[in-house]
This record gives C-alpha cells, sequence and structure tokens, in this order.
C-alpha cells in the first residue's frame, strides 16, 4: 500500500479525475488549496491581513493504492505534462505506508 499526493492548478481537475480513472484508482480525496510560487518575503509580510488574494486555485488529489497502479498513474501524468502548454506542471509524490486498518 502507498500514498501518492498530487497537487496541480484547478483547471486541471477534471483531466486528474480521468487519469486517476484510467489508472484505474477508484478511491481518490480532494482538497482546494492556494498555490504559491517563488514568493518574495515582501510580498508575504505586507500582506498580513490583506484582502488581497495572491495563490492561483489548486487541488491536492490524494489515494491510498497498490505499487502497480502508480506505476500506471506516473507514467499517465508523464505524458499529460509533456502535453502541457502551461508554466504548471502536474506534481505527485509517493509516500510508503508502514501500517494501516
Amino acid at each position: 500500500m502507498k500514498l501518492v499526493i498530487i497537487t496541480a492548478v484547478e483547471e486541471f481537475h477534471n483531466d486528474l479525475l480521468q487519469i486517476f480513472k484510467k489508472a484505474e484508482i477508484k478511491n481518490v480525496s480532494e482538497s482546494e488549496i492556494d498555490g504559491y510560487k517563488n514568493i518574495p518575503t515582501v510580498l508575504t509580510s505586507s500582506n498580513w491581513f490583506g484582502n488581497k488574494k495572491e495563490g492561483v486555485d489548486s487541488i491536492m488529489l490524494f489515494s491510498f493504492t497498490e505499487k502497480e497502479k502508480i506505476d500506471t498513474l506516473f507514467d499517465l501524468l508523464e505524458t499529460y505534462n509533456k502535453n502541457l502548454k502551461t508554466n504548471n506542471p502536474v506534481k505527485a509524490v509517493v509516500l510508503p505506508i508502514e501500517r494501516f486498518i
């Protein structure tokens, strides 16, 4: 059993759900997040209680699944990233699970 975590901009949401489906990973959880890239220190300190949103609408998808399915998922994600016309590739990591119930 492994944990796979994927982050991406919100625009890729439906594509990523289809990729999970193609990899035969049926159980996926998700969370909306704000993504930041290269935040200057001045920006973060000047926006202490600011009402201006500086982040990018992003998502985090995660699933507990078997290694074989993750290998397929990563192949599909690599192909997806190669065809992107933006500078926001999908990021994915895999973490081992030592115990679970």
